[in-house]
């Protein structure tokens, strides 16, 4: 059966070397990727994709950190410029394994992020761009990055959302740094659902109705916490007394919740079958689509694509279904080739 990884990471070569002279050693996540071969190694990814046969195929995107981490506007720019050349080339030397990749963006530059937004799409054939839940503590929905939801909107291609988050973000006030990786287990899926809400309350699905957003790691908090999201939010206002939050809700044209299911999700869950059930209740089949989130896993490549394929493979779903997760609805969404 075709398979379609929406959700996996890589660094294109000249991406990786720009990467390493001008951003150096880089702390939290960027220790992690520096243990993965399959980052950065051709060869290896295509050992380990050769391990789920010819039909398993990659829609490559590129690996955390941030951009805009790793220095200002003209270094966020080359490196986006590198990264996006790096995987149109690799798209375009090996089709059979990459059908199309993620554009990242400069998003410390406001111009440069729509600038490059429709480089890669109109020259490079990108199918979508990846955003992370905040750009250097703003959110999303900050005037200044507006204009990437009307961009997308226009070329109708999605958006892929995905979290970020460090150590220096604390667990407590009165604290300095976040302990245990807890910035990462929970913070990660905490910053995911911040990032959707945001864009459902701030209006965003309103100025642009056919908007559509890929939630990383099947929504990350949203779905578990659908009674909170669904009449917990119907009561918005209730529990805040310094401003006037019903007005918010006088604005939105349906129920929170309902905003909330208009989100893309994937399958990227760690291997969690209880997880993957919920989001696909939560979202529902045509909005789920087939991701591992390789190669951060304990294997370093091939551990968390084997489990999401058990768990689908094991689902109570008909063969229509398994088939929309695993391929139909990426090539739909993402305008493939049906091949």
């Amino acid at each position: 059966m075709q398979k379609i990884d929406i959700f996996n990471h890589i660094f294109p070569k000249p991406f990786h070397e720009l990467m390493q002279r001008v951003a150096g050693d880089h702390k939290d996540i960027g220790k992690r990727v520096r243990g993965i071969p399959m980052l950065a190694n051709l060869d290896e990814r295509f050992r380990v994709m050769d391990r789920f046969g010819a039909e398993y195929r990659q829609i490559l995107s590129l690996a955390s950190p941030p951009l805009e981490h790793l220095g200002g506007p003209d270094v966020s720019t080359q490196l986006a410029e590198a990264a996006n050349d790096g995987m149109a080339d690799l798209v375009r030397q090996y089709p059979d394994r990459f059908p199309s990749f993620v554009a990242s963006l400069p998003m410390n530059s406001p111009e440069g992020l729509v600038t490059e937004t429709h480089r890669a799409i109109r020259d490079l054939g990108a199918c979508g761009v990846q955003v992370f839940t905040n750009v250097l503590g703003k959110p999303l929905t900050a005037p200044e990055f507006r204009p990437l939801f009307a961009a997308m909107a226009e070329h109708d291609l999605p958006i892929w959302l995905h979290p970020s988050r460090g150590a220096s973000f604390a667990d407590y006030l009165q604290e300095s740094s976040s302990k245990y990786e807890i910035w990462w287990t929970f913070g990660w899926p905490y910053e995911t659902s911040v990032a959707m809400s945001r864009i459902v309350f701030d209006g965003v699905f309103g100025d642009h109705p056919s908007l559509k957003i890929i939630a990383h790691h099947l929504g990350g908090m949203v779905p578990y916490f659908e009674g909170r999201v669904g009449y917990g939010w119907d009561q918005l206002g209730s529990r805040t007394s310094d401003e006037d939050l019903g007005a918010v809700l006088q604005r939105l044209k349906k129920r929170p919740i309902d905003y909330f299911k208009m989100f893309y999700a994937d399958t990227a869950v760690f291997g969690g079958r209880p997880a993957t059930v919920c989001g696909l209740e939560f979202f529902g089949v045509d909005n789920v689509l087939f991701a591992s989130d390789a190669p951060f896993d304990p294997e370093k490549g091939p551990m968390y694509i084997r489990e999401t394929i058990k768990i689908i493979d094991e689902l109570d779903l008909s063969d229509t279904d398994r088939d929309k997760i695993y391929w139909a609805n990426a090539v739909k969404l993402l305008k493939l080739k049906d091949s």
